[in-house]
């Protein structure tokens, strides 16, 4: 096991810890106190013959002081070094070795900022996007010009005979009303929208999704479905979903994993199935940390599951750049690349994308086309990739040359 950049500082903490004097505990093992002095502050490398000593004399395991800190945690300070300039990313054990406190309160505060970022880009999203959000927005405000051309007709006209008079009051009555409801209503949308728990559900597809995410992507029926157009579309995906699992059995599937890997193509060839059913099957695979998103011939997003650390836009048009649709134009020709998306919470994910067309109504039919574009983590920082975001509106990259509008985090 390598020795950490750390074992001086637990050499000190547990020499103190003894009650050992820096003078005492040197000549134990054979060295000079002013020795001992710069390996206790890391400024010398110990060799592991004297480590071993060392260990023996504080009666420690040699191991204690060998194990460096745990790697997500420098993963996470060194992530939140990106918001922070100035920081020394090279010194993140050393200051979680001798600072565990402040690097958990450092790490905290930037989960948290990250959080906050999300849940601004989720409400920028509904705000710019949210059909049902635009239509209390347009009621709160119809009302709102209502009341206030009622009332200044009423304080400005001093000679209105009563009969009117009474009609305008009946008007600003039934407007006060509506405008009351209205932003009761409207209020209690934010609130909702607030709580992940219990986000409102705008769409019969987004209802899908969360009943899928409720049963883990594994479901077994459609009951709890609140909309009759989301429990049609659970049938369809359970039926779907089924013939999927037909194709693809359990068991068959996961020892095909071992020998051919993440390749859909090469799944499909291998049981004589489509390579959108592979896909799914992929996707979907217990334990598998992957994200999937399919879409029509028009570019709408139509299934979503989303990975950690890739945002899949709620509402509006997803990102340009995606290969999902440069599928599109290539169909039956597999996609694969290095993707990285943008903003302090930069990540790398593998991607691989395909297009496949139907023709439902024979050859005298149209053509329907539907992509699907499979999301996985990418090991290690190498090599190039393609810039993407999640959608123009919540997209800090300024020069991205596929831009429609401009971003809200923009610097």
């Amino acid at each position: 096991m390598p020795i950490s950049a750390l074992t001086g500082s637990r050499l000190r903490e547990r020499r103190v810890a003894l009650g050992l004097r820096q003078a005492d505990l040197a000549f134990s093992v054979g060295i000079s106190a002013s020795y001992l002095n710069l390996i206790e502050h890391n400024r010398r490398r110990i060799a592991e013959p004297l480590l071993l000593r060392l260990a023996e004399a504080l009666d420690q395991p040699v191991q204690n002081f060998q194990e460096g800190i745990a790697g997500t945690v420098l993963d996470d300070l060194r992530a939140a070094s990106a918001r922070l300039p100035g920081a020394e990313v090279d010194r993140s054990e050393d200051f979680a070795g001798r600072f565990p406190g402040w690097a958990a309160t450092v790490i905290g505060l930037h989960q948290r900022v990250a959080g906050l970022e999300r849940a601004l880009e989720a409400m920028n999203d509904r705000m710019s996007h949210d059909p049902h959000l635009s239509a209390s927005l347009h009621e709160v405000l119809s009302a709102v010009a209502s009341v206030r051309s009622t009332a200044a007709i009423l304080a400005d006209t001093e000679d209105i005979e009563p009969e009117w008079q009474g009609r305008f009051l009946g008007n600003l009555q039934q407007d006060s009303k509506r405008l009351a409801v209205g932003a009761e209503a409207l209020v209690r949308y934010l609130d909702n929208a607030g709580h992940a728990e219990e986000q409102v559900l705008a769409s019969p597809q987004e209802e899908l999704e969360a009943w899928l995410l409720a049963q883990d992507w594994r479901p077994s029926d459609a009951s709890g479905l609140a909309l009759a157009a989301a429990r049609q579309m659970a049938a369809a995906w359970l039926a779907q979903a089924a013939r999927d699992l037909a194709v693809y059995p359990a068991a068959e599937f996961a020892g095909a994993l071992d020998a051919l890997g993440l390749d859909p193509v090469a799944l499909a060839a291998r049981f004589g199935g489509e390579v959108l059913a592979a896909f799914r099957r992929l996707a979907l695979h217990p334990g598998m940390q992957a994200g999937l998103v399919v879409c029509d011939a028009s570019g709408t997003l139509i299934f979503r599951k989303p990975i950690a650390g890739f945002a899949l836009p709620r509402f509006g048009a997803a990102c340009p750049l995606w290969p999902l649709f440069a599928a599109l134009s290539r169909p039956m020709t597999p996609i694969e690349m290095v993707i990285e998306t943008a903003g302090p919470q930069a990540a790398r994910f593998r991607v691989r994308a395909f297009c496949q067309p139907y023709f439902p109504q024979g050859f005298r039919g149209p053509e329907l086309r539907e992509a699907a574009m499979l999301i996985l983590p990418e090991v290690g920082r190498g090599g190039d990739a393609l810039l993407v975001g999640s959608t123009c509106r919540i997209c800090q990259r300024e020069a991205c040359p596929a831009r429609r509008e401009p971003s809200i985090l923009s610097a």
